[in-house]
């Protein structure tokens, strides 16, 4: 998966009843938009992530829904 410093990720809950966790990618650290992401989520922390196949981008071009 590549990113973009703008673009959303909504990392999903892997359990039962647990939220998903959203956030906007604030510095792309990998090669060619490669993880690990530098990441600020909506609560406000921010948090260096190497996200798992739990997790979906939405592109900064790309329309919300």
């Amino acid at each position: 998966m590549q990113a973009a410093v703008g673009d959303r990720i909504i990392i999903h809950g892997n359990k039962v009843g647990a939220a998903d966790r959203h956030g906007v990618i604030t510095e792309v650290k990998g090669h060619e938009g490669e993880p690990p992401y530098e990441v600020k989520f909506e609560d406000g922390h921010e948090s260096l992530i190497f996200p798992g196949g739990d997790f979906t981008i939405k592109h900064a071009a790309q329309p919300e829904g």
